[in-house]
């Protein structure tokens, strides 16, 4: 059986690569950008120096700030009216995953109308939006090579995935310097949230020969120097792996898709305002013992990538020491469980069968090696408490 590999036309790798963002505009035959960043992008200088770097080949930008952590449906209304209303070729979307899965958004509202909710799966997306060049400035979503976007729903806290080649950047530029000035605790949320990316695409129902290469890769990446970029952030040996782990994460997932953790873990971050990140963190231990059973071989390939097992470990031992590194990687990182993020205990275990049918319908948990049913993601829910 073929699989379908869906990649940005574009991607520049490397440190400086955003200073190329001018001669990949020229080479898009695009000429009038809108930057869609967030405020601290602005105010950091990241969104200046784009717009110098375009300056010098006489290129100007307007700037797009009103983006916010995880994205809603009136979060980007500001944004699609501004691409209606503009005379704009092209949109640089400049930040994290959040930035990014707006300007996606944007990029097809913009030029198509409709409301989000049009857009959410099982409709597949085939229609080209405005085209989006992606500058990620945390390695952790992977989004500069997705064909996914998040928005949330706030009629109902729905976290609506939305899929399809029109989502897919035309261009990434991975620039593992821009990620040199996170403080610590997004590197641990938005590394943790690659290292799942990777590992949920290889023991993902729909993983293939094309995506067990990048996801192993990236795992081989992320696993030894997740702790480095955490503990220095100026290491810049370990920021160019995990930019890098990071965007190979992206596309393995992106030709795999995600399974369980990412199915329960877009419910906890609607209902709870948890950064994506730190939701798959606190679920990633409980989820792979649940699933293990299903796919040892796998997991333990996983540990061998990440560097946890050795390879004369059998299939038991690597899937013991899976486990315990997954854990220990949270008590370094300092990932909280719900009761210490602040969730309202009652409130948790009152919305467990919603945040679970949710998790159901996103498709999300059907690529599982274990497939679950509600019961069973009510019980994982319980265990994080």
């Amino acid at each position: 059986m073929s699989t379908q590999v869906i990649l940005p036309r574009i991607m520049q790798v490397g440190e400086g690569a955003a200073q190329q963002v001018a001669d990949v505009l020229t080479s898009l035959g695009c000429s009038r950008p809108l930057i869609i960043t967030d405020k601290m992008m602005v105010e950091l200088g990241y969104a200046g120096r784009i717009q110098e770097y375009l300056a010098q080949q006489n290129l100007c930008a307007d700037v797009f700030d009103d983006t916010v952590p995880e994205p809603t449906v009136s979060s980007i209304a500001a944004g699609v009216d501004k691409v209606r209303n503009g005379d704009y070729d092209c949109i640089i979307a400049l930040g994290g995953g959040s930035p990014i899965d707006s300007a996606k958004a944007i990029g097809i509202l913009g030029k198509f109308g409709g409301v989000m909710q049009d857009y959410k799966f099982p409709r597949v997306v085939h229609e080209a939006g405005l085209p989006i060049i992606a500058i990620p400035t945390t390695a952790g979503t992977g989004s500069e090579v997705t064909r996914f976007t998040i928005i949330t729903d706030e009629s109902n806290d729905e976290k609506m995935l939305c899929v399809g080649v029109g989502f897919m950047p035309v261009a990434a530029l991975v620039d593992f310097s821009l990620t040199l000035s996170l403080p610590a605790r997004t590197t641990a949320d938005t590394g943790i949230d690659a290292l799942t990316h990777a590992m949920e695409a290889y023991v993902s129902k729909k993983a293939n020969l094309y995506s067990d290469s990048q996801a192993l890769s990236a795992m081989r990446l992320i696993g030894p120097n997740l702790r480095r970029a955490y503990h220095d952030g100026s290491d810049k040996q370990a920021r160019e792996a995990m930019m890098l782990g990071s965007t190979l994460a992206g596309v393995a997932f992106s030709n795999a898709s995600v399974a369980l953790v990412h199915g329960m873990s877009r419910p906890i971050g609607a209902a709870f305002h948890v950064p994506h990140g730190l939701s798959n963190a606190m679920l990633l231990p409980a989820v792979t013992e649940y699933s293990i059973p299903a796919a040892p071989e796998r997991y333990a390939d996983c540990a061998r990538a990440m560097g946890v097992a050795a390879e004369t470990d059998d299939t038991e031992q690597a899937n013991r020491k899976l486990l315990d590194e997954l854990q220990a990687l949270n008590d370094e990182l300092q990932v909280p469980t719900p009761a210490l993020f602040g969730i309202d205990r009652e409130e948790f275990f009152q919305l467990m069968p919603t945040m679970a049918e949710q998790a159901l319908q996103s498709g999300s948990p059907g690529n599982n090696p274990k497939v679950p049913d509600a019961d069973d993601i009510i019980r994982i829910y319980r265990s994080l408490w």
